[in-house]
């Protein structure tokens, strides 16, 4: 299941609680959030090599290209795709 990515606000919030000497729970508390998103979110704020205040001119979509670099496009597997049609064929059989 896919995450849905958090607000501009709420992440500037959770660096600002972190800066301020808060703890992650604490910091979740007050977010209203799990403690292992903000973990998470520390995580690639530190990767990413960002720090509080964030940049003045940095929009929400630059930030979460910082923090959610894409890999690449593809299988991450590795693994070969089904033939779709053998597996449709192997379902309409009875038992």
């Amino acid at each position: 299941m896919t995450q849905e990515r958090l607000t501009l606000r709420k992440i500037r919030e959770i660096l600002r609680l972190k800066e301020a000497g808060l703890s992650n729970r604490a910091i979740a508390r007050a977010c209203k959030i799990s403690n292992s998103t903000v973990g998470g979110y520390l995580r690639r704020v530190q990767a990413a090599g960002l720090h509080w205040p964030l940049p003045e001119g940095l929009s929400e979509d630059e930030l979460f290209q910082k923090l959610f670099p894409e890999t690449g496009r593809g299988s991450t597997s590795g693994q070969p795709l089904p033939n779709w049609e053998e597996v449709r064929q192997e379902l309409k059989k009875k038992g």
